[in-house]
């Protein structure tokens, strides 16, 4: 991001730490149960998806029914009583249908075929693949902009639907030991 590049170039010459923007991406694979879809909706939702590990992207195999994904979801249908929730998820579905953007829409969330990370509150951009290599592939050229991919069994170092946002100790902000830093500072 461009606030990142100008702090890096500002803080050039100190020890810093310089958080950039990433965003969580889920993996499915059509074989999900109703509770890895359940446990899926906590990383979307939590935290009205602003977390920093929020999922933002959802990967689906081409011709991916979403019956099942929006009937897990939808114990979160309470969020369209929250007002700030309710304006943008209103906002974004009229930018969407004014643009003519496919969407699809289950009354309270969007699902927006999508290729960018980034999805504001109330949507979740996706993206069909046709096969795992794709998915790796696009995995290994954005790797430095994603915090987490949730999977069940796609790749290795994959969290599980449902924890994204109940790291451990180990799981290092971008991968970098705050701690160890100051240490060393």
């Amino acid at each position: 991001t461009n606030t990142s590049r100008y702090f890096d170039y500002y803080f050039k010459g100190y020890p810093s730490i310089i958080r950039k923007n990433r965003n969580s991406v889920a993996i499915l694979t059509g074989d999900e149960s109703h509770e890895d879809l359940e446990l899926l909706s906590e990383d979307i939702f939590r935290y009205y998806g602003l977390g920093c590990r929020n999922v933002s992207k959802l990967f689906v195999p081409e011709g991916y029914n979403f019956d099942a994904f929006f009937k897990a979801i939808y114990k979160w249908h309470h969020l369209i009583n929250e007002h700030k929730y309710a304006n943008n998820y209103d906002y974004n579905k009229a930018v969407y249908l004014m643009s003519e953007y496919p969407i699809l829409d289950n009354g309270f969330f969007v699902l927006k075929e999508d290729a960018s990370m980034a999805s504001p509150i109330a949507t979740l951009n996706y993206e069909y693949y046709k096969d795992k290599d794709q998915v790796i592939s696009w995995l290994n050229e954005y790797q430095d902009n994603i915090q987490c991919v949730v999977s069940k069994g796609f790749i290795e170092n994959e969290v599980a639907f449902g924890e994204t946002q109940k790291p451990k100790l180990s799981d290092f902000a971008d991968g970098f030991d705050t701690v160890d830093f100051l240490l060393k500072i």
